[in-house]
């Protein structure tokens, strides 16, 4: 059987800058193995400065669970007391940008990576993903490139976000598109929020 696929012809070179000296990025995979894929409990203090010593922009309070995937860290920014739960993968191959006061939950796979299948030689794709402030992304959700969530979505767990969603809806499903507001005081979403009301 023939194929006109040819991965023998893949130049990474030719459409992807790694941004910054091989060494760098070595000492970053052994430091990461150490400190961030480990089962270990090390303190997110210890890895918020690990993150910003590799180029990183870490806001205050950032909580890094065990297990997290960080593919390169100069192509990362995250805001204020924002959550990355365990075994989140970032495959910051362009920049991956979280804002403040966001939650990514376990598993979850923000993806800024991806190939041309209509070119023969496969080649390399990058786009940024956002994540706006406030913003819940479930369990084991998948964000593709380019994709920009806004400000206090939500995705529900085991979504797959191929496209921007808007701000302050729930979003669900494949592909994951908005179903209801988050926010039950917002006009148009029913009963408004009293003191007695559980969101």
């Amino acid at each position: 059987m023939t194929t006109r696929v040819r991965l023998d012809k893949f130049d990474v070179a030719r459409t992807f800058q790694r941004g910054c000296p091989w060494i760098v990025e070595w000492a970053w995979y052994f430091l990461k193995v150490v400190f961030f894929l480990s089962a270990w409990p090390w303190p997110s203090s210890i890895k918020r400065a690990l993150l910003r010593a590799f180029g990183a922009r870490i806001g205050r309070g950032v909580v890094i669970r065990p297990r997290v995937n960080i593919t390169m860290p100069w192509r990362l920014e995250i805001g204020d007391y924002s959550w990355i739960g365990e075994e989140v993968y970032l495959l910051s191959l362009d920049k991956i940008s979280i804002g403040s006061h966001c939650c990514i939950s376990q598993r979850a796979f923000l993806c800024t990576g991806n190939h041309d299948f209509r070119d023969e030689c496969f080649s390399f794709q990058g786009k940024p993903i956002c994540i706006g402030d406030g913003v819940w992304v479930g369990a084991s959700v998948f964000v593709g490139p380019g994709v920009e969530i806004a400000q206090e979505a939500v995705v529900t767990a085991g979504s797959v976000v191929l496209k921007s969603l808007p701000s302050g809806m729930v979003c669900s499903g494949n592909p994951a598109e908005p179903r209801s507001p988050r926010w039950k005081d917002k006009p148009g979403s029913g009963d408004k929020l009293s003191p007695d009301n559980n969101a």
